[in-house]
């Protein structure tokens, strides 16, 4: 990306006159592109982490009961992970069924 001298604006390439220019939507400044140039950029992979360790047993728990094993009880935590205006996401990490981790959002009513 490239931005104007003189006012700041982003440049636009332009072909108008039948040669290829760097070109101001909101000014007259021009500046012609002679060279091909190119750029790329490589982009690391973010380092995922979990949301549960699936050996820790400490923590939040809750009467929940599961679906697969009836178990009454499992782990959890929240997390916003979408916009604030939503609700909080609950993971459940269930106790008999070790490792299995279920999302679940919650809405509450207004009382």
């Amino acid at each position: 990306m490239l931005f104007c001298p003189t006012c700041a604006n982003i440049l636009v390439i332009s072909a108008e006159s039948g040669h290829n220019k760097w070109a101001c939507q909101t000014c007259p400044y021009e500046f012609p592109i002679t060279k091909q140039m190119t750029s790329r950029t490589h982009l690391t992979r973010k380092v995922v982490e979990d949301v549960m360790d699936a050996d820790n047993e400490t923590g939040a728990s809750a009467q929940v009961m599961c679906p697969k094993c009836e178990h009454p009880k499992a782990f959890y935590t929240q997390a916003q992970i979408r916009s604030a205006d939503e609700p909080m996401t609950t993971f459940y990490r269930r106790v008999h069924c070790v490792g299995e981790i279920v999302r679940l959002t919650m809405h509450f009513d207004s009382l």
